[in-house]
């Protein structure tokens, strides 16, 4: 009696907090990036100087979320078809010549490669390196078919959330125990500061004597470190809404978003060795919250890290 006591009594925190994350961090942020992207599309107008602040807020709209990749952005590649980054080969730029020349439907968006789509697929075309004739149709199509996309995220997070909300309870086959529920969201959280670390701050940060800002996410937009600030915001509030009492996670993240607001909002002044150290001090940052976050968290809530579908990319 006293063990199932016990235990009730180290499922319930970890039970109460995901019901949080799911119904006052990840829903309201799919709705909001799917009313964002709907009022991209429906602007009536292929002209870039028209469209770019709607791209601009349907991409603030995505960082919130962007660290959540399981799930409804797992099926059907739905989170790379929103945003298909790194490119390395370029093969995003090269479908879209392709398609520039024999234009999709919006329905047939979406059997073009994830590549060709989203929201560096729209960043390209509003914001071009060279002049692009017959534009207007691609844009169109790539606008709606991104508003249908973020739809299907929200909309299907209604169903995958209450599995996150009745983990294990009788029927519930994908999360057996409310531990892995919790689990599943502390991965996320682990996954996201280890990407912004390596990816959104170390790909353009490059070395000392080569930074390389042209490999920056949304680097035509000049967003990529407005980019690395809201991602450190969406973290902190999934970390702490995880777990509030968390004094030494939440100190780190003020600590490396304090860092972030300080930096230059040019990406390309990186190639200044003294804003080049400034990005580097806040990647160490970064990877300290998230070495803070794990050693508080897991133990809080009784988890530790499990698999999560981008290691290893």
């Amino acid at each position: 009696m006293r063990a199932t006591l016990l235990a009730l009594l180290f499922a319930t925190p970890a039970l109460a907090d995901t019901a949080t994350v799911v119904q006052d961090h990840i829903r309201p942020g799919f709705t909001a990036f799917a009313n964002a992207t709907k009022a991209l599309a429906a602007i009536d107008s292929c002209d870039p100087d028209v469209l770019r602040a709607a791209f601009q807020g349907a991409y603030d709209s995505w960082i919130p979320v962007a660290h959540l990749t399981l799930g409804p952005a797992e099926e059907d590649g739905r989170g790379l078809a929103v945003l298909f980054w790194p490119d390395p080969k370029g093969s995003g730029w090269k479908a879209q010549r392709a398609l520039l020349a024999a234009p999709p439907t919006a329905e047939a968006m979406a059997q073009q490669s994830v590549a060709a789509r989203g929201l560096p697929a729209l960043e390209r075309l509003l914001f071009p390196t060279e002049p692009l004739e017959n534009a207007c149709p691609l844009i169109q199509a790539t606008a709606d078919d991104l508003a249908t996309t973020a739809a299907t995220l929200a909309k299907d997070w209604g169903p995958y959330g209450d599995l996150l909300l009745t983990a294990g309870q009788a029927g519930n086959d994908r999360f057996l125990k409310p531990e892995e529920a919790t689990q599943a969201l502390f991965t996320q959280l682990a996954t996201g500061l280890e990407s912004l670390a390596d990816r959104r701050i170390g790909r353009p940060l490059g070395t000392f004597d080569k930074p390389r800002p042209d490999l920056a996410e949304a680097h035509a937009s000049a967003r990529s470190v407005r980019n690395i600030a809201l991602s450190l915001e969406a973290l902190k509030d999934l970390a702490l809404t995880l777990n509030p009492d968390s004094p030494k996670t939440r100190a780190a993240f003020d600590h490396a978003i304090g860092l972030a607001k300080d930096l230059d909002p040019d990406i390309d002044h990186i190639t200044d060795p003294q804003a080049w150290l400034k990005l580097e001090i806040l990647q160490q940052a970064v990877r300290t919250t998230r070495d803070t976050a794990i050693a508080e968290l897991g133990p809080a809530l009784g988890v530790e890290l499990g698999f999560n579908s981008a290691d290893g990319d």
